[in-house]
């Protein structure tokens, strides 16, 4: 395709016939382009780029496949899609590129930085300037790339394994890898930039893409225990949730980079940063992120923990955009995950859902579904809840340097034990630290079914004498007023960190066990009354819950919960009655919790099981 304006054309055909238009396969001829903005273009099979023919992705435009077996993409021409770096020449990205070496050879091909350029107009770039090996910062115009500082990570789980790359082409289809970013002001360069955006404003620089766009299924390599450097490979959106759930060789627990930086220095004992950690939880809702630890670091790379920064990055990674790494760890069942085109979806980057690594959105609030969006596997997303899964946050200060937050969440689907692609392991180990204590492994994610009497195990490593400052600083989507306490087994006190930080000191040592979060005071008797006096239970024939008081208690209210503590009804200021009546006709079938509290604030808590109408 020469012409831009019937390329236009054809492309607002394809924002009307999107959910059912697709090229079975597609031939782009010698000298020749096709533009896509702002849409996308569906193949169902594979694709063939003569040579100086192109295909070139503007204002978010993506390219899907549907191949199911490996790539049998052809031809010298290219594919074209920016993506923008978002630190400086001082702070890493973790990429994943979209594309690789156009070649006569068909199927994907390796990458190497050298691909990347400089985009000057909408058809055309520059490539970008590679600088020498010993040159460490990278300049923002012309584009000019620090090789020094790409790096991938294969399988690994120490500091010294990150395995250096600079400007060889030796970066596998699907492989993730490291590059800082650039320095420097724009300072009139390209005026109006493309597509009305300014080229490398500063940090913020534009990669424009180039090569042969990956398809089809990509294997990539993990091991047991270990880490590897992965990403979205394809010029397209994926659903992150999905390959995760799917991914049973590994976790199912993605991990991303996040790095302050106003640090000016590529020491590393400079550096401030740490990993991120989002789970799927379920195939229902956009999952949950944990913000990183801000850490610094010794000259062996080993975490000091670190409180004058703490990032504001608590978005949803539910889609991942194109370019965007991030890692995944091995569980020893197998030795490869596989990126398939069917996790490919048409998604632009945005604030709730997918957005390249950065500090600058907050997750959104709203509550609903999210809407129609296109992809390869045909996957109804109008069924996926944008509301946060139901949780339970705990702040911890570790010894007055650094403040991490350790989650529990609550599903329907979850166990007692580590659930594939829902409890997350803590990604940053650190002299001083507080984490669940799951099958021996410390985790700073746990996913259970709510139950009052569950008791929740703590592993506590401690310095000499490190000071720990417990509380919950968050309830999302679950009942508020829920009690949460810390127990101690030593010395058989229940701290309440709901209603109260609790400071503690510990001598060197890791403990195990000693700690506990629970959601009742077992030493607390003040209810025993209200259980005596006060009956509960639901009536299925009659569709209606009863609560019996048949010594005219002072009840205040009755709240009724979902097992995952999401509120039923609530019956407040209630007069004094013998008994209590409340409809249950609109509730589905299954398990509830009953949670009453009388005039003086005792509270009485109770499943009770709902069959309609049975």
């Amino acid at each position: 395709y020469k012409n831009l304006t019937i390329m236009k054309k054809i492309i607002i055909s394809f924002s009307l016939f999107y959910s059912i238009f697709s090229y079975s396969q597609l031939f782009v001829a010698s000298n020749s382009y096709m533009y896509v903005g702002n849409q996308f273009v569906f193949v169902k099979q594979n694709t063939q780029l003569e040579n100086n023919g192109n295909i070139l992705l503007r204002r978010e435009g993506q390219f899907l496949q549907g191949t199911t077996s490996t790539s049998t993409n052809l031809g010298l021409g290219k594919l074209s899609v920016y993506q923008e770096g978002t630190v400086n020449n001082f702070a890493y990205n973790y990429w994943c590129s979209p594309i690789g070496n156009a070649s006569t050879s068909s199927g994907n091909s390796n990458f190497g930085v050298t691909l990347l350029q400089q985009p000057n107009t909408v058809l055309n770039s520059t490539p970008a300037i590679m600088l020498a090996m010993n040159v460490t910062n990278g300049i923002s115009n012309p584009l000019s790339i620090a090789p020094f500082w790409i790096y991938k990570f294969l399988s690994s789980d120490d500091y010294s394994q990150w395995f250096a790359v600079g400007t060889a082409s030796s970066i596998l289809p699907g492989e993730g890898f490291t590059m800082k970013g650039t320095g420097g002001i724009l300072d009139g360069a390209n005026p109006g930039g493309v597509e009305n955006e300014v080229n490398n404003p500063g940090s913020a620089q534009r990669y424009d893409f180039r090569g042969r766009p990956n398809d089809g299924a990509i294997d990539i390599t993990v091991a047991n225990g270990k880490f590897t450097l992965t990403g979205n490979p394809y010029p397209s959106a994926i659903d992150l949730s999905a390959f995760l759930t799917d991914a049973v060789n590994t976790s199912g627990i993605a991990y991303f980079w996040e790095q302050d930086k106003s640090v000016n220095s590529h020491l590393i004992l400079a550096y401030r940063g740490g990993y991120g950690t989002f789970s799927p939880v379920s195939r229902g809702g956009t999952g949950l992120y944990i913000p990183a630890v801000f850490y610094a670091y010794d000259i062996s790379g080993n975490e000091i923990p670190f409180s004058s920064y703490y990032p504001n990055s608590d978005y949803s990674r539910y889609f991942s955009p194109i370019g965007q790494g991030f890692l995944v760890e091995g569980n020893g069942i197998g030795t490869t995950a596989t990126m398939r085109n069917e996790y490919r979806v048409f998604q632009k980057e945005n604030s709730t859902t997918s957005i390249f690594e950065r500090t600058s959105f907050e997750k959104s609030s709203e509550s609903g579904y999210l809407p129609f969006i296109p992809s390869v596997s045909g996957f109804d997303y109008t069924t996926v809840s944008t509301a946060e899964v139901p949780q339970i946050r705990i702040s911890a200060l570790l010894n007055n340097q650094a403040i991490k937050e350790f989650v529990i969440a609550f599903d329907t689907d979850a166990t007692d034990g580590i659930d594939h692609a829902k409890d997350a392991k803590n990604p940053n180990t650190s002299s001083n630290d507080v984490n669940f204590l799951i099958d021996s492994n410390e985790y700073i994610l746990n996913v259970i079914q709510f139950d009052e009497s569950k008791r929740l195990p703590l592993v506590i490593n401690a310095t000499q004498n490190a000071t720990f400052k417990l509380s919950v600083s968050g309830i999302v989507n679950f009942n508020p007023s829920q009690d949460v306490y810390l127990f101690d087994g030593e010395t058989n006190i229940y701290h309440d960190i709901k209603n109260d930080a609790y400071q503690f000191v510990l001598p060197q040592g890791v403990y195990k066990n000693r700690y506990e979060i629970t959601f009742r005071n077992e030493l607390l008797s003040n209810n025993t009354n209200v259980k005596t006096n006060v009956v509960i239970y639901q009536n299925n024939l009659q569709e209606t819950l009863f609560v019996s008081n048949p010594d005219n208690m002072d009840i205040r209210t009755i709240n009724l919960y979902d097992i995952n503590g999401k509120r039923i009804s609530n019956n407040e200021k209630l007069a004094t009655e013998s008994e209590y009546r409340i409809p249950t006709s609109g509730v589905a079938d299954g398990t509830y919790i009953v949670e009453l509290f009388t005039n003086n604030n005792t509270k009485l808590t109770q499943k009770v099981i709902i069959s309609q109408g049975k």
